[in-house]
C-alpha cells in the first residue's frame, strides 16, 4: 500500500561531499524551499537502501552508483511509495546522477535504464455544475453565524479564487494583498509565486474583484487595523501590501489544514463529498479551472502559461486547440457564470448548456 503524504520525516543522515556539492550547485539555480526539500528527501531514501543504513551513507562513493544498484534500490522504495512518490524520486536521482556525469564523478547517467511509473494520460477530474453549486451553497450557508470559525466571505473569496484563477493551494497561502492588482478594464491580476519561484501573472475578472473585496470588507471588521488608515475607496490600498490575503481566525496568514478543511466541511455539509476524487480540495477547483478553459478552446501553451506548468506535455491533458492571448482566454472562463449578472450567488439551477434559469 503507498502510503501517505503525512509520512514522518527521514531520518537525518551525514551527507557524502559530492551530494553537498550538488546540493550548492542547485543553490546557483535558486531552488524552492520545497525543491530544496525534495531533493534531500529523495536522496536519503535511496541512499540509505543503496548504503545498507543511515550511518554509512556519508561514506557513499558516487562510483557505486550503477544502474543495477539503484535499480534494487527503487525496487524496494517503491513497495511502500506511490507512483506520484516514484516519479519524484526518480526525478530526483535522474537531475543528481546527471551533475556526477557532467563532473566527472559518473561514467554515465544510469538512470535512463531503470524504470518509472508512466504519468496518467487520464484528464484529472473536475467538478460538476451541481457540485460547484452545493460547495458555494454550503458556503453561503454560514451567513450571519455566530461562529468564530465560520467566515463565509473569505470561504467563497478562497473558492472563486481556485476556480477562477487556478493556483494551487501553497499559491493560494503565500499571496499577499499586494499580489491582486486592479487594471484599467475593471479587473485584476494574481500576482503568483509558483513551483521553483517562478512568477506568473493571472489576469481575472470584475466579478472576482469584487469578491475578493468583499472578502477584505469583511476582514476589517474582524480585525479592525490598529492604525486607522487614509480612507480610500479601494478596499486593497487599506491593507499593507505584504499582508497575507488569506488569513485564519486569528488574522494570521492561513494554513494549509485551515484552507483544505474549509473546502472539505463544504462538501461535507452539501452531502456531495462522494462526488470529489480522493485526495481533491484545492487542487480539484484547480483542475475545474484548467477543464473549463479547455472546453472554452484555450491553446496548451496559454493553459501552460496560466497554470505555471513547466512542460506542455502536463498542460496538454487538458486541452488541444487554438492560441489566444491570456486575458481573453481567462475572459472565456465559463465558471465565470457563478458570479453573474451579479456578485451575490444565485442558486438557482444551471441548464445542459450551463446558464442559470430567471
Amino acid at each position: 500500500m503507498p502510503r501517505s503524504d503525512s509520512q514522518p520525516e527521514s531520518p537525518v543522515v551525514a551527507y557524502p561531499g559530492w551530494f553537498t556539492d550538488f546540493l550548492d550547485d542547485r543553490v546557483i539555480r535558486k531552488p524552492s524551499p520545497h525543491t530544496t526539500k525534495a531533493y534531500r528527501q529523495d536522496f536519503e531514501a535511496i541512499a540509505t537502501l543503496v548504503a545498507g543504513q543511515a550511518e554509512d551513507v556519508v561514506n557513499l562513493e558516487a562510483a557505486a552508483l550503477d544502474k543495477d544498484t539503484l535499480r534494487a534500490a527503487f525496487a524496494v522504495y517503491a513497495r511502500t511509495h506511490s507512483a506520484a512518490s516514484i516519479r519524484r524520486c526518480w526525478s530526483t536521482w535522474n537531475t543528481l546522477c546527471t551533475y556526477l556525469f557532467t563532473a566527472e564523478l559518473l561514467g554515465a547517467n544510469p538512470m535512463p535504464l531503470i524504470g518509472r511509473p508512466k504519468v496518467p494520460k487520464s484528464l484529472p477530474k473536475s467538478y460538476s455544475d451541481n457540485t460547484v453549486t452545493g460547495l458555494v451553497t454550503a458556503i453561503d450557508a454560514d451567513t450571519g453565524s455566530a461562529r468564530d470559525s465560520d467566515w463565509p466571505e473569505r470561504d467563497r473569496a478562497i473558492v472563486f479564487t481556485a476556480l477562477l484563477a487556478g493556483p494551487r493551494a501553497e499559491e493560494l497561502i503565500r499571496a499577499d494583498i499586494g499580489d491582486v492588482r486592479r487594471t484599467d478594464d475593471g479587473g485584476g491580476v494574481l500576482h503568483v509565486r509558483g513551483k521553483g519561484n517562478k512568477d506568473r501573472r493571472i489576469p481575472f475578472g470584475k466579478e472576482l474583484l469584487d469578491v475578493i473585496e468583499q472578502y477584505l470588507e469583511s476582514r476589517v471588521v474582524r480585525f479592525p487595523p490598529a492604525r486607522r488608515r487614509v480612507p480610500d475607496s479601494d478596499t486593497l490600498s487599506r491593507f499593507s501590501s505584504n499582508a497575507p490575503l488569506f488569513v485564519g481566525v486569528d488574522g494570521e496568514r492561513i494554513t494549509r489544514g485551515t484552507l483544505q478543511y474549509r473546502i472539505l466541511r463544504a462538501f461535507k455539509r452539501a452531502g456531495i463529498n462522494s462526488e470529489r476524487p480522493a485526495g481533491a480540495l484545492v487542487h480539484g477547483l484547480r483542475h475545474t479551472f484548467a477543464t473549463e478553459l479547455a472546453n472554452a478552446h484555450v491553446s496548451v501553451y496559454t493553459l501552460m502559461k496560466l497554470l505555471g506548468h513547466e512542460s506542455m506535455v502536463t498542460s496538454q491533458r487538458y486541452v488541444d486547440g487554438a492560441g489566444t492571448e491570456t486575458r481573453s482566454a481567462t475572459d472565456k472562463n465559463p465558471l465565470y457564470r457563478f458570479l453573474s449578472p451579479r456578485t451575490e450567488y444565485s442558486n438557482q439551477p444551471v441548464d445542459s448548456r450551463g446558464v442559470q434559469g430567471s
